[in-house]
């Protein structure tokens, strides 16, 4: 006998969680020109059938109607509304503050595509006035005036992915662009978005403090609204974790952090977050909601999903390869699997996010968005202030818990500490 709604989320449990956090929705769209030896993500390359119908190096493949060679954008519209149109009943009543399209590499769905889906949404879900959307985008799927269709189409944020301005560094990290499409990039998300962001990445292969620095200085000509930076780590399962390339060691890398923290704050950036630096005014949304512990749905291959009801913190996973995850989510069972968070992880999960703010997080939100006591945390509190890594404050708001200058610099050690 298949379980009701009410009968899944509703029952009693021993949480008792307060109002339900921001909502947030997160799309997933899979595909890719190149899968690049560093990324972890759930990406997959574009392969067309017939070699002589694939794409330039770094260009886009043709916009051609669907059919033999073409990407299935209609399909994959069709299972992700159907995706949506399943979830409704989690999230009745919530209204969305923002929308993230990830991937892959969005910005191959052609700007009618992403019109039809930010449609789809409107439609099915109440939007916040000024919900932020946000959308990746790759320098190497870049062509004149296609950023613009972008905002006519409702994406109120770009996300370039230009992770350096130096050749040389672009193809160690096998990225499809070179320096001439991320400058133009760029430029034209400058001029077509009223905030934008651009991902950078340092600790490169072969990069040394003078060349992060030129890279620096190329991104801050563009006075960016906001700027995210990465250091390059080698994941498991990926090209890099197979054959590693050589990259700065620790010291360089942590003389690297110093270098982006003193650039980016005399260009009159903040860092509010461990990797994000941003103007007044340009902090992600959608991101900052994940920080604060707060909800998302998830929807598209391999999409995650946390939400949370009046007695537990649920989290989904959606079917992870594309094709399956279109079978799946047209036969309306895109959840490929999910799961209650246990009380025993909810403190770290909360911790995990909330101290990567640098103004910490009011110590409130705690209780109500985990279900737990203060008490759940007391003892992991006391021992971060011992060892100097966090410290708590009375603010307006009232008591916040914020990491200390050396807790940011060995965050780990203090996300740790409440495991």
């Amino acid at each position: 006998m298949t379980m009701s709604l009410t009968d899944r989320y509703l029952r009693p449990g021993t949480l008792q969680l307060g109002a339900p956090p921001p909502l947030s929705v997160y799309v997933h769209l899979p595909w890719c020109l190149k899968k690049c030896p560093y990324c972890d993500f759930n990406s997959h390359e574009w392969r067309q059938p017939e070699a002589a119908d694939a794409p330039a190096p770094g260009r886009l493949p043709p916009l051609v109607a669907e059919g033999a060679g073409a990407m299935p954008e209609q399909r994959y519209l069709d299972a992700l509304r159907a995706d949506l149109e399943a979830s409704l009943p989690m999230v009745w009543g919530r209204s969305v503050h923002s929308v993230f399209i990830g991937g892959g590499t969005p910005s191959l769905f052609s700007p009618e595509s992403i019109g039809r889906l930010i449609s789809d949404l409107r439609q099915l879900l109440p939007m916040q006035p000024g919900c932020e959307i946000t959308m990746e985008a790759n320098p190497g799927t870049f062509e004149k005036d296609r950023f613009r269709a972008y905002r006519a189409a409702g994406v109120t944020r770009l996300s370039i992915g230009v992770q350096s301005f130096d050749d040389a560094k672009l193809q160690a990290l096998g990225r499809v662009h070179d320096r001439e499409q991320a400058l133009a990039a760029v430029q034209e998300a400058a001029a077509s978005f009223d905030t934008f962001n651009l991902d950078l990445m340092y600790a490169l292969p072969g990069q040394t403090i003078d060349e992060l620095a030129q890279d620096l200085r190329t991104a801050l000509s563009f006075s960016p609204p906001h700027l995210s930076l990465y250091h390059l780590t080698i994941e498991p399962n990926t090209a890099f974790a197979n054959n590693p390339p050589e990259v700065p060691d620790d010291d360089t890398g942590s003389d690297m952090l110093d270098l982006v923290a003193d650039m980016t704050g005399q260009a009159g950036l903040q860092r509010y977050e461990v990797s994000a630096y941003a103007r007044p005014g340009h902090r992600c949304a959608h991101n900052l909601n994940y920080w604060q512990f707060g909800d998302y749905l998830g929807i598209g291959a391999g999409a995650h999903g946390k939400l949370s009801f009046p007695h537990r913190v649920v989290r989904q996973v959606r079917w992870r390869e594309p094709a399956a995850y279109m079978r799946e989510a047209l036969a309306g069972k895109a959840v490929s699997n999910e799961h209650e968070v246990t009380r025993k992880a909810l403190p770290f999960e909360f911790m995990l996010n909330t101290l990567r703010l640098r103004d910490g997080i009011e110590a409130a939100l705690f209780a109500e968005r985990t279900g737990l006591p203060p008490s759940a945390v007391a003892q992991g509190l006391q021992e971060a202030q011992d060892k100097g890594l966090l410290k708590i404050v009375e603010a307006p708001m009232g008591r916040v818990w914020r990491p200390t200058a050396r807790g940011f610099d060995f965050l780990s050690n203090l996300q740790e500490i409440f495991l």
